[in-house]
């Protein structure tokens, strides 16, 4: 018993000790238990109330300054800072104003003066800072499939929707892809119903979600059941197209001198004159085209003739190499600069669609003329356009074989973007 009291007691002050250990590890704890510091008071700012203004017609900057209380604002520090003339800004210029509702005037004011370009200024305490901010566009790739029944651009116009491409922006895209096959399509003559065309083309959208076109990247387009592939290939040259073998479009002369008009007469040995009311050989094409349509040159050349010329009415006549010459008859017009003497280049414009001469409506005679020969302009071989060289094929076979995956892609819908960020 007296053991067991004995053990019993020393069991009770081993737990008390332990106890007060423990308790001096608690207190240990609580003594130096960390402290955390106060969270920052939040302040609640002013909200930003922004407005947005117009440049009218005839409107001075100061006037839409003062509008919008914009005060002690240096109007010539537009000049020496970022070299725009306060005196020549367009109209329809918009403006965007920031002030809190306590501020008296605004405290920063943007405009854009581009498509690739912003304009910000701050106010602070030692006046008006100006700086200039690119606008961030994002390009895709976009691929459209459809059937020509009446021309390029009105197929083009009906496949693809304002969403993907505004109007203005379809026309650019019709006449960039057919300055790609300006060498080996006539517009006028080669397209029928049922022919078909696939192109890749780059859009662009911007931060502000503004969409514009960036330029053709490739094209397969089919006439009467042949298949003429377009590459770009910039390394070579920048906007210069290729087909699949490497062969660059580009030939010597242009196919015809104007795009997406209809054929009124064919070179012929014996045509039914409309005015003179007899038979008589017809040595060019007539392009049916509205009065004051571009006429575009050939091909490289000199001017030999401009000026009135009998029946012709008014006349550009052009010499270029191998003996060749091309004359634009019944002009309303000619473009600024074309006088004998003068040189002209390839697609470049030389007058514009008349009635000049011996003629019942406007439209423009073309003729080709090889060593004083008239021959039908259409049947004219043109030759093969210069290859890829040889150090750039490896490198061409690449990119051919990219967009021609990109043109066999499986899409939605006929028209589709297809790649984001390229």
């Amino acid at each position: 018993m007296h053991r067991t009291s004995s053990e019993f007691r020393r069991r009770v002050r081993w737990i008390a000790a332990a106890l007060t250990a423990l308790a001096g590890v608690v207190l240990y704890a609580r003594v130096y238990e960390p402290v955390l510091p106060e969270a920052e008071p939040v302040f609640v700012t002013q909200a930003y109330v922004y407005a947005t203004d117009t440049l009218h017609r005839g409107e001075t900057l100061g006037v839409l300054l003062e509008r919008n209380d914009v005060a002690s604002f240096d109007l010539l520090q537009l000049g020496r800072t970022v070299g725009l003339d306060p005196k020549r800004l367009r109209a329809g210029l918009e403006f965007v104003f920031r002030r809190t509702p306590a501020e008296t005037q605004p405290s920063m004011m943007t405009v854009r003066t581009s498509p690739d370009e912003r304009l910000r200024f701050t106010h602070a305490d030692h006046g008006w800072s100006v700086m200039r901010e690119p606008i961030v566009w994002d390009r895709e790739t976009v691929r459209v499939v459809g059937d020509i029944n009446r021309s390029l651009y009105t197929a083009l116009d009906r496949a693809i929707p304002d969403d993907m491409l505004d109007g203005g922006e379809r026309v650019r895209l019709a006449w960039d892809l057919a300055d790609v096959y300006a060498w080996s399509v006539d517009f006028s003559r080669d397209i029928q119903a049922g022919d078909q065309f696939t192109v890749l083309l780059e859009r662009e959208v911007s931060e502000e979600g503004e969409i514009r076109y960036g330029r053709v990247l490739a094209a397969a387009l089919e006439v009467s059941g042949k298949v003429l592939p377009a590459f770009r290939f910039d390394e070579a040259k920048p906007g210069e197209f290729f087909d699949d073998q490497g062969k660059s479009l580009r030939r010597a002369g242009l196919r015809a001198p104007l795009e997406f008009r209809r054929i009124s007469s064919n070179f012929s040995q014996s045509r039914f004159h409309p005015v003179l009311r007899i038979r008589r050989r017809h040595t060019g094409t007539d392009y049916s085209a509205s009065a004051g349509t571009p006429v575009l040159a050939a091909g490289d050349g000199v001017v030999i003739r401009a000026g009135r010329m009998g029946t012709y009415g008014n006349l550009v006549e052009i010499r270029h190499i191998n003996g060749i010459r091309t004359r634009y008859a019944h002009l309303r017009g000619f473009a600024r600069g074309i006088r004998s003497g003068a040189r002209v280049s390839q697609g470049s414009v030389i007058g514009y669609v008349g009635s000049t001469g011996l003629a019942t409506s406007a439209h423009l005679h073309y003729e080709f003329l090889v060593n004083g020969v008239a021959r039908d302009s259409r049947r004219v071989n043109l030759g093969d356009g210069k290859p890829v060289a040889a150090d750039l094929h490896d490198l061409f076979e690449t990119e051919r074989d990219r967009l021609t995956r990109l043109l066999l892609a499986t899409a939605p819908s006929p028209v589709a973007v297809i790649r984001r960020g390229d």
